[in-house]
C-alpha cells in the first residue's frame, strides 16, 4: 500500500507552485514531462474554482462566438468543461444556471451540453469500441512526415496552447483533428491519445467522439480543414505565417471517405445506466473517489459527512497514458481542497490492490474502467450517476437520432 500525504490546499492559503511540487514529488515518474517539467494548466482545480465559475457563467452572444479562436478576449467558450469532465459541476447544475440567458444564446449552449450527455450516452453504450471506427475507416491520404506541423502558424498557435494550457476551443480541436487524419494521413487513434495526454477536461467519451466525427469515421463525412476556416476564425495567424504564401491547406482536402466498417451496433438497443436509486446494504467503511466525480457534492460522498474518502492515482494506468502533469495538478488541487474538509486518502498504486478488502461506497460511473475495477472491489453501496437525461433504449448512430428518440 502505498499512502502519499494530503496535496497542499490553494484554497487555504497554498501556492500553486506548492501543488505542482507534491505532484512532481510524487507522480512526476508516471507523467509526459518527468519530475522537473510539471507545470499547472490554465485551471484551477477544486470545488471553490469550480463554484466560482459557474456563480460567474455568462453565455450571452454564445451562438455567434463560441467558434471563434482569436482574439482570446472574444471567445464565446464557457471554459466550464474541466469541472464537468470531473464531476465537480453536473450538467444539470450547468444547464440550469444559464435557464435565464437569451433564447438563441441559451439553446445553443444547452446543444453543446445535450452533446455531453450524448458522449456520455454513447460510451456507455459501446465502451472500448469507441477506441476503434464507428462506421467507417478514416481517410488515407498520403501521409505527411510529421502530423501537425509546427511551420504552420496556425498548427504552431493551437498546438502551443494545447500543450501550455492543456484546453483548446472546440473549433481548434476539429482544426488538430481533421489536419492529423484528413490531412495527414496519420492513425486518428495515435492523434486522439496526444490531444487526450494534454486535455485537462479529457475524457475518452467526448474526445473519440470529437474525433470520430470530425475526420469521419463516425459521421461518414470528413471536415475538411483549410486554410479557409483559419482566416474566419484567428486571420492573425495567417498574415504572420511563414507559409503564407505556400501554404499547404490553402484548398479543400482532397480526401475520400474511407470504406464501411464492421463496428458495434449502434441501432436502437440499451444503454446501461447504473443503479437508479442507492443500491446495497450499507456497511461502507470509505467513499471511493474516481477522476469521474470529485465534487464534494459527490452522492456518495454527500450521504455521509463524516465517511472518509479514499482517492487512487491509477499507477499502471497513468505509467501507460503519461498523462501531461497539467491534469495531475488539477486532481491534485481538487484533492487538497477536499482533504481540507474532510478526511480524504490518497494513494498510488494498483486500484484494486489498493482497496482490496475494504468495504466501500461509490458513485457509479458511466466508464468501462469504473466498471472493470469495481468488480473487483467490495463495493457494498452504490450511488446513482447525476444524469442529465437518464438513458433508456435509443439509438447512438447519430446525435440528432439520439435527440429524437429522447424527445429532445
Amino acid at each position: 500500500m502505498s499512502v502519499l500525504p494530503s496535496p497542499p490546499s490553494v484554497a487555504d492559503g497554498a501556492e500553486v507552485a506548492d501543488v505542482e511540487a507534491w505532484v512532481a514529488e510524487h507522480l512526476g515518474d508516471l507523467t509526459r514531462e518527468g519530475p522537473d517539467g510539471v507545470r499547472s494548466g490554465a485551471f484551477r482545480g477544486g470545488q471553490s474554482a469550480a463554484d466560482a465559475a459557474l456563480a460567474t457563467l455568462d453565455v450571452t452572444s454564445y451562438a455567434r462566438t463560441r467558434s471563434t479562436v482569436l482574439p482570446v478576449e472574444r471567445r464565446g467558450a464557457s471554459r466550464m468543461s474541466p469541472y464537468i469532465r470531473h464531476g465537480l459541476l453536473t450538467l444539470t447544475e450547468v444547464w440550469d444556471a444559464v435557464a435565464d440567458a437569451q433564447g438563441r444564446d441559451r439553446t445553443k449552449y444547452r446543444d453543446e451540453l445535450m452533446w455531453q450527455e450524448y458522449a456520455r450516452h454513447l460510451y456507455a453504450r459501446v465502451g472500448d469500441d469507441l477506441g476503434r471506427s464507428l462506421r467507417r475507416e478514416q481517410p488515407r491520404p498520403p501521409a505527411w512526415d510529421e502530423p501537425w506541423p509546427r511551420e504552420m502558424a496556425c498548427m504552431d498557435a493551437v498546438v502551443g496552447e494545447l500543450h501550455d494550457d492543456g484546453w483548446v476551443v472546440n473549433q481548434t480541436r476539429m482544426w488538430l483533428a481533421s489536419q492529423w487524419a484528413v490531412r495527414a494521413g496519420a492513425t486518428w487513434r495515435d492523434g486522439e491519445d496526444e490531444m487526450f495526454a494534454h486535455l485537462v477536461d479529457g475524457s475518452r467519451a467526448a474526445n473519440r467522439l470529437g474525433w470520430q466525427w470530425t475526420i469521419g469515421t463516425g459521421s461518414g463525412k470528413p471536415y475538411g480543414f483549410s486554410r479557409w476556416q483559419v482566416e474566419k476564425r484567428a486571420p492573425q495567424l495567417c498574415n504572420r505565417c511563414a507559409l503564407k504564401k505556400d501554404c499547404p491547406v490553402q484548398g479543400w482536402p482532397e480526401a475520400d471517405t474511407g470504406p464501411s466498417v464492421d463496428g458495434p451496433d449502434l441501432r436502437k438497443g440499451e444503454i446501461p445506466p447504473g443503479p437508479a436509486e442507492v443500491e446495497g446494504a450499507g456497511g461502507a467503511e470509505r467513499v471511493w473517489l474516481t477522476a469521474e466525480s470529485l465534487s464534494e457534492r459527490d452522492p456518495a460522498l454527500a450521504a455521509d459527512a463524516d465517511r472518509p474518502a479514499v482517492f487512487v492515482f491509477d499507477e499502471p494506468l497513468l505509467r501507460r497514458l503519461r498523462l501531461s502533469g497539467k491534469r495531475l495538478v488539477f486532481l491534485s488541487e481538487t484533492l487538497g481542497e477536499l482533504a481540507a474538509t474532510r478526511e480524504v486518502e490518497v494513494r498510488r498504486g494498483d486500484v484494486v490492490a489498493e482497496l482490496s478488502g475494504t468495504p466501500l461506497a461509490a458513485t457509479y460511473a458511466p466508464v468501462p474502467g469504473w466498471a472493470r475495477r469495481a468488480a473487483g472491489l467490495d463495493v457494498v453501496e452504490t450511488h446513482p450517476w447525476p444524469w442529465l437525461i437518464r438513458p433508456r433504449p435509443a439509438p447512438v448512430q447519430s446525435f440528432t437520432g439520439w435527440r429524437k428518440s429522447l424527445g429532445r
